[in-house]
C-alpha cells in the first residue's frame, strides 16, 4: 500500500537518493530543504521549522506515514548546531502529531559515524538540555579555540542521544511509533565532495572515517535502510542507531560496543 513520506535535506544526497526510491515505488514524498524542494525552509531558524510544520499539516492532508529527518550541515561553524540538532528535533516532535493520524508510523534521523568521535560535551549537553543559545555559544567557543572540526560530531552526538532517550518514550514507542537513527561513514554528496577533493582533506577523513568495505559509499546505497526502517516490516527496532559505514565503527571502537 503507498505510503506519504516527509523527507527534509531532500534536494541532494541521501535524501534526494531515498526521495527517488520511494517515489519509484510508488510512494507520495514530500521534501523539504532550502531550495528545489516541496517545501522550501531554513530549519535553523524558528520561522524556518514552525513553516515546515505548517505547510507539512498542509500538503498531507494533516497525516503522514513516516518522517526521514535528513537536513544537515559538515561545516565547521555554529549553525550546525541549529540544523542538525535543533532542526532535527523540531522536525521529529512538530511532525509527530501527523504520524499518529497515519499508518504504520516510522521516523528515522540521520546521525553519522562522527557520533562516536570525541566531541565538546559542553555542546551536546547545552543541545540535549534544549538551550539552543548556549549549544550555540559553545560551538562559537569552539570555533574561537580552533576546534570548530568538533562541532558536527558533537551535533550528532546529540541527536544521537536524543533518539535513545525519545525513542521509547509513551508519546513514540507507547503510541506505537517506531523511532531510529541511521549512522552513515563517508558518503560522496555535494555537500562531501569539496572536502575529498582535496588530497590532504581526503587522507584526514580516510584516517578518521576508516571503511574497509567498499570504501565510500554513494547515497542510493544508503537509501534500502531507510526505506526499510521506515516500512511497516519494521515492528520492533526503535531507539537504536544504526551504522552503515562500511565498518568504519568496529574498526574504531573494536568489540567495545558496549
Amino acid at each position: 500500500m503507498p505510503r506519504t513520506y516527509l523527507i527534509t535535506g531532500a534536494a541532494s544526497g541521501i535524501g534526494k537518493a531515498t526521495a527517488i526510491r520511494l517515489k519509484e515505488q510508488g510512494n507520495t514524498v514530500i521534501g523539504a530543504d532550502l531550495k528545489d524542494s516541496d517545501i522550501v525552509a531554513d530549519l535553523a531558524t524558528q520561522d524556518g521549522r514552525a513553516h515546515l510544520i505548517e505547510r507539512a499539516s498542509e500538503l498531507s492532508g494533516g497525516r503522514l506515514d513516516a518522517v526521514i529527518a535528513g537536513a544537515g550541515l559538515a561545516g565547521f561553524e555554529p549553525r550546525a548546531v541549529s540544523v542538525n540538532y535543533f532542526g532535527a528535533v523540531a522536525t521529529l516532535e512538530g511532525l509527530r502529531p501527523l504520524l499518529a493520524a497515519g499508518t504504520d508510523p516510522r521516523a528515522v534521523v540521520i546521525a553519522s559515524v562522527a557520533s562516536i568521535h570525541p566531541h565538546d560535551t559542553a555542546i551536546a549537553d547545552a543541545a540535549l538540555a534544549g538551550d539552543e543559545d548556549a549549544a550555540l555559544a559553545a560551538a562559537q567557543a569552539a570555533v574561537d579555540r580552533g576546534e570548530g572540526y568538533a562541532i558536527y560530531g558533537s551535533t550528532k552526538a546529540a541527536i544521537a542521544r536524543w533518539i535513545r532517550r525519545t525513542a521509547v518514550a509513551a508519546d513514540w514507542a507507547g503510541a506505537g511509533i517506531p523511532l531510529n537513527a541511521i549512522a552513515p561513514g563517508t558518503v560522496i554528496t555535494p555537500m562531501t565532495e569539496p572536502m575529498l577533493a582535496s588530497p590532504d582533506v581526503r587522507k584526514i577523513v580516510d584516517e578518521t572515517v576508516p571503511m574497509p568495505l567498499h570504501g565510500h559509499a554513494q547515497p542510493d546505497q544508503i537509501a534500502p535502510l531507510l526505506t526499510w526502517l521506515t516500512s511497516p516490516e519494521n515492528e520492533l527496532v526503535t531507539g537504536q542507531v544504526i551504522f552503515i559505514d562500511g565498518g568504519a565503527d568496529a574498526v574504531l571502537r573494536g568489540d567495545g560496543t558496549w
